[in-house]
């Protein structure tokens, strides 16, 4: 193959990826129902020192990626809320969104996906809620958690394929393996 022709099949395939990502998949009717009663919904540690130690330490490892101390600390209250809320771990919902966006609430993929947990904007619309703005933290992290969440328990607790399907690449590993390597060796806590 001559070096034209190959870089000719590199310049068609790395077009054709994009649109092959921006297949939509019908959402389960199930988790459409979660998702619209979770939405709807308007702390989650157990007492003070708990909160005051688990914000030090995860603010202290965000900082590079958030310079801004309040900032940090609001959006930390937000994924422990949140992600407590739909029965997960804090810090395995910060890795992925250390994955997704690298903290960056406006942060949109080539397939459309928005905020820091890159939630598919197709869900609004599913949900009757045009008006939500999913670059909002508290509203992205809502609707991110209640979809991984979904998927760990229909996974039955199978955290690799519940990573996989939350990132539309079920059947491979990289996704998975990326943010489970970022949680063990950036956020997670130990019991």
């Amino acid at each position: 193959m001559t070096a034209c022709l190959r870089l000719a099949l590199s310049c068609l395939l790395l077009i054709a990826l994009p649109l092959s990502a921006n297949v939509r998949q019908a959402p389960e009717p199930e988790l459409r129902a979660l998702l619209q009663r979770t939405v709807s919904e308007a702390d989650s540690f157990v007492d003070r020192y708990d909160a005051e130690v688990w914000l030090l330490d995860m603010s202290t490892r965000l900082s590079r990626y958030m310079p801004d101390a309040e900032q940090r600390l609001t959006l930390l209250k937000q994924v422990h809320h949140e992600a407590s809320k739909a029965g997960l771990k804090p810090d395995l919902v910060l890795a992925l969104i250390h994955v997704e966006s690298r903290f960056d609430r406006f942060a949109i993929s080539t397939a459309g996906a928005q905020g820091m947990m890159q939630v598919m904007s197709f869900w609004k619309a599913e949900l009757g809620r045009e008006q939500d703005n999913l670059t909002d933290n508290a509203t992205n992290l809502r609707y991110g958690c209640t979809i991984l969440a979904y998927y760990l328990k229909k996974e039955r607790g199978d955290l690799n394929r519940a990573l996989a399907r939350y990132n539309g690449s079920l059947g491979k590993t990289i996704y998975s393996g990326k943010v489970v390597g970022y949680w063990q060796d950036y956020w997670y806590v130990k019991p």
